[in-house]
C-alpha cells in the first residue's frame, strides 16, 4: 500500500504500459524499480536472444544495436515525464525523442545481459525535456547520452 510517507516508486510491466504508447517488439522498458517525478528515473531492460533484432546484428555474435540501447533510455525518459507531469499517455499528444547530445557507447551489450536504465532530468522548457542519461551492465556504464524530448500534439 501507498502512503505519503512511503510512497510506491516502482512499476510492473503492466504500468510501463500504461506509460509508454510502444507495444512488442519496440516496448524496451520492462520494469522500474524507483523514481521521483521532477528528479530521476532507474528501470531494467532484460536482453534475450529471442528479440527480432538479433536474427539479423548479428547471427554470428548477436550484439543489441547501439540505437534500441538509446531508444530503451528514451522510453525510460518517457515514463519519468509522465510521472512528472501526473498523466498518461492520450491519442492527442506524444512524446517524441528530439535530440542525441555525447552518445557514447562503452560496451556491447550481449543476450543474457540485463541493462539498467538510469535517466535524470536535467531542464524542462514549455514542451521541452532534456535528460541526462546511462545504460549500465553489470554495474558498468554500457552507454551514456544526453537525450532531449517534446511533448507535440497530433494533428
Amino acid at each position: 500500500m501507498s502512503s505519503e510517507k512511503n510512497p510506491i516508486t516502482s512499476l510492473d510491466i503492466h504500468e510501463v504500459m500504461k506509460h509508454l504508447p510502444h507495444r512488442y517488439p519496440f516496448l524496451l522498458v520492462d520494469r522500474v524499480l524507483d523514481y521521483v517525478a521532477g528528479d530521476y528515473l532507474n528501470a531494467i531492460k532484460n536482453i534475450t536472444v529471442n528479440e527480432p533484432c538479433f536474427t539479423g546484428h548479428f547471427p554470428h555474435r548477436p550484439v543489441m544495436p547501439g540505437v534500441l540501447i538509446l531508444e530503451a533510455l528514451a522510453q525510460a525518459t518517457g515514463i519519468l515525464a509522465f510521472k512528472t507531469l501526473n498523466e498518461l499517455p492520450n491519442e492527442s499528444s506524444l512524446y517524441y525523442f528530439v535530440g542525441i547530445d555525447k552518445a557514447r557507447f562503452k560496451k556491447p551489450v550481449e543476450p543474457g545481459d540485463q541493462v539498467m536504465l538510469n535517466v535524470k532530468l536535467l531542464k524542462r522548457k514549455r514542451t521541452m525535456w532534456k535528460f541526462e542519461a546511462e545504460a549500465l551492465v553489470n554495474g558498468e556504464v554500457v552507454c551514456a547520452a544526453d537525450l532531449m524530448c517534446s511533448k507535440q500534439d497530433i494533428v
